[in-house]
Parts: structure tokens; C-alpha cells; sequence
């Protein structure tokens, strides 16, 4: 388990060295606080551990609230993807946060030991191009507005009324979307990402990855799960640890975890 070191100051500078062994740097801001402000040179990225941060930009002279982040959410990553980056939007911590600071040699060894971390950052950047680009079909003259959550893209998934998949400790339902494939896992506000079945209400110890897994109906009518590339904590069928990227049938009756998560696959009419 990595350690920490903590600072008591607000504006902390990561110490300069190597990270053949991670040992990041703790931080910590006071409600209110500003973490660093748009158009800032950016040369650290934050995880948040605990606390709440809003990050907002300046839009026709005034504040928009873009996301608001939580425990496990990062923010801050573009300059570490380039050089003398500046901060595109300003960071506020809303209640008081602890976050860890994260600088380059830090992030390389991140991304070597932890790779759900590098598979969530390419599709925040994938829907950042994607969304760059609607920005770009609508500059010919209409007023484009953001969204206060930075979540406007999401659409609710029309649900099958015949399969679903209940936990077992809490006996609540998540009914399967009627498309071919539902994912499964824990809303991003860092991308965006809804997934169809939402664990994060039940999931308290986050032990479940942001989209952790997709249940596919197939051509013959039968259902298979597959746990996406950098998931964590593991998916299970019946007590068996899948492989990522393949799909394993499931039936109903069956028991399916997510993390820590426990469900019953249940389709109207079979047993």
C-alpha cells in the first residue's frame, strides 16, 4: 500500500524525485479554497480522498459549474499529458478536501501499477474531442450552452421490462436496458459517464469500478457478461473471476458480482 506524507500547507509543491517507489504527497484545502485557477500553468494533477470540488469556467463573464467532484474523482490531469499545459478551467474546493498531489514521475508510476486510472483518463479525453467537436458543429451562429453539471450528454437508457438484476442484500431492482448491451458500474462526474445500472447508491465502499462491466443480450436471445479492461476489484459468475474482455454466459439464477456487489440475474419467466 502506497504511504503518505502530509502538508499543512494550501499550495503545496510535490518534492522533486524519483517514484521507483510511489510516495505521493497528501495536501489539504480549506472550504472555499482555491486549488488553482483557469489559465494557471499546470504542473501537478489531484485524487481526491476526501471532500467535494467544484470546477468552473468563465463563460460569457460569469462562473458555469462544470462538475462537481468527489472522493476517488481526479482533476487537473491535461498537464500531464503535455508540457506547460495551461489549467483550462479553476478548481474550488466546496468543503474542506485532502487530495493527493500527483506530479510526472509520480503519474508514469501510476499508470504502470494502476491501469482502471489510465483507461478512465482516455475516455475523459475521448468525450472531450467528442464534445469539442458538437461545439464546433454549432459555431455557425446558434448560442451554445453549457451544462451546470457537465453532464448534458446523458440519456436515460429505456429499460427492458423483462430481464434485470436484483442484489441480494437489499432485494433492489436494475432493470436492463433494452439495447443490446447495459453497462454496469458507478457514475463519473470526472467524464460524464452514466453507466445503465447505477451501483453508486448501494456501492458504499466504491469497491466497484466507474464502468466496471456490460451485460450483452445475444443474437440467440441468451445473456453474457463481460468485466471491461481495467477494472478493479474483479467481476465473479458463480463464484468465478472473469477475464477481462471476454464475455461469460449467464443464466438466470445466477449470481453476479461486481466488486463487493452481489447480484441475481432474473429474466420474467425462467428459473
Amino acid at each position: 500500500m502506497a504511504r503518505f506524507k502530509s502538508t499543512g500547507s494550501k499550495r503545496t509543491s510535490p518534492r522533486k524525485g524519483s517514484h521507483d517507489s510511489l510516495e505521493p504527497l497528501r495536501t489539504r484545502f480549506a472550504g472555499g479554497t482555491i486549488i488553482f485557477s483557469e489559465g494557471d500553468l499546470g504542473l501537478t494533477m489531484y485524487v481526491i480522498e476526501s471532500g467535494e470540488v467544484e470546477i468552473c469556467k468563465r463563460v460569457r463573464g460569469s462562473d458555469r459549474v462544470l462538475a462537481k467532484l468527489g472522493k476517488g474523482d481526479f482533476f487537473g490531469e491535461m498537464c500531464m499529458l503535455e508540457d506547460a499545459y495551461p489549467r483550462s478551467a479553476t478548481a474550488v474546493a466546496v468543503s474542506d478536501v485532502e487530495a493527493v498531489i500527483i506530479d510526472q514521475s509520480a503519474f508514469t508510476y501510476i499508470l504502470r501499477h494502476n491501469p482502471e486510472i489510465a483507461v478512465r483518463m482516455m475516455r475523459k479525453l475521448t468525450d472531450r474531442l467528442r464534445r469539442t467537436n458538437e461545439l464546433l458543429e454549432e459555431a455557425g451562429g446558434s448560442r451554445v450552452e453549457l451544462d451546470d453539471s457537465g453532464n448534458g450528454d446523458h440519456v436515460e437508457a429505456t429499460p427492458d421490462p423483462n430481464a434485470r438484476l436484483v442484489e441480494i442484500a437489499s432485494g433492489i431492482e436494475f432493470p436492463l436496458a433494452v439495447q443490446r448491451e447495459t453497462t454496469v458500474g458507478r457514475i463519473d462526474p470526472v467524464t460524464g459517464i452514466h453507466p445503465e445500472i447505477d451501483l453508486t447508491p448501494i456501492d458504499v465502499k466504491r469497491s466497484t469500478s466507474r464502468r466496471h462491466a456490460r451485460i450483452r443480450r445475444e443474437d440467440d436471445g441468451s445473456y453474457s457478461v463481460i468485466e471491461d479492461v481495467g477494472t478493479m476489484n474483479g467481476t465473479f459468475v458463480n463464484g468465478v473471476r472473469l477475464s477481462a474482455g471476454r464475455g461469460f454466459p449467464i443464466r438466470p439464477g445466477d449470481t453476479v458480482t461486481f466488486g463487493t456487489i452481489q447480484c441475481r440475474f432474473e429474466i420474467d419467466g425462467q428459473e
